[in-house]
């Protein structure tokens, strides 16, 4: 089959298809974590971004559920798409994302694909009370800045960072994109965006990783286009951990109180090895 360029719309996400149902990208360095490996939010925009690329899928993401196999490298990446079911409204989808050239999946995702029709809306949650992000100084990033979507976000924290252990781990931040207008893969980005829930339990000697993560997209395209370059607020919070484990919830609101998505995330955890004594 010859390949063909799709657009990357306003991230660096070039995707060319190969094959029915398999595409390859290249993933710049910027997405990289400190470790090597690249940032779990990449991998979301990514999943979507195929999505919204393939030419069998009906609709827009409505929901996704990753699960982080193993790291996935910067450069050449493998993206393999298959339909498991095309309803009506729904379709089911099933994304894998491996290393070029490899067999073994760095990560899974199932993606419910949808129609989105006109139904009439409610809302119980209501967004926090925050002060405007104008007035907010822009922090410096935490870490490096060519990490964990630093380069691709501005965010301005209101309470609850950097972490520190505490009695809550609530965090509520505003953050807005540096790569253009609001979409969502943008979106499905930002949900991979806060500090490690544990953090704010036993400070920041541990070390974390995503085991799988769900986004909900309550949000319509045109809706969350509406945010353009503006700012959205997090809320995130954790719940419990133990037996290296520990849980993550997130919402995320547009300016004017309409909710666009929330999150649930798994993460494992463990103590930094602390140095033997002399």
């Amino acid at each position: 089959m010859t390949s063909t360029q799709t657009s990357s719309h306003t991230v660096a996400m070039p995707l060319t298809a190969v094959a029915p149902g398999r595409w390859t990208t290249i993933a710049g360095t910027e997405w990289r974590n400190p470790g090597g490996g690249l940032w779990g939010g990449y991998a979301i925009g990514l999943a979507i971004r195929v999505m919204e690329a393939e030419p069998d899928a009906v609709g827009e993401a409505l929901s996704l559920t990753l699960t982080y196999a193993a790291a996935l490298p910067a450069g050449a990446l493998d993206i393999r798409t298959r339909c498991l079911r095309q309803g009506g409204s729904i379709g089911v989808w099933e994304v894998e994302i491996l290393p070029a050239g490899s067999d073994q999946v760095g990560v899974h995702a199932m993606v419910t694909m949808a129609r989105r029709p006109q139904t009439p809306p409610f809302a119980f949650a209501k967004m926090p009370q925050a002060p405007d992000p104008e007035t907010m100084p822009t922090p410096q990033p935490w870490g490096s800045s060519e990490h964990f979507g630093a380069s691709a976000f501005d965010r301005r924290t209101l309470e609850g960072f950097p972490p520190k252990p505490g009695e809550s781990s609530l965090s509520l931040a505003w953050t807005r994109s540096r790569r253009g207008p609001m979409d969502k893969a943008l979106l499905g980005m930002i949900t991979d965006n806060s500090a490690p829930r544990a953090m704010y339990a036993l400070g920041m000697a541990v070390m974390t990783t995503t085991l799988s993560l769900t986004v909900y997209l309550h949000a319509t395209a045109e809706e969350i286009a509406e945010v353009g370059e503006d700012f959205i607020l997090i809320e995130c919070e954790g719940r419990v951990g133990g037996g290296g484990a520990s849980d993550e919830r997130s919402s995320y609101w547009r300016r004017d109180g309409k909710l666009l998505a929330t999150s649930e995330q798994l993460a494992w955890y463990r103590e930094r090895p602390r140095n033997a004594p002399e």
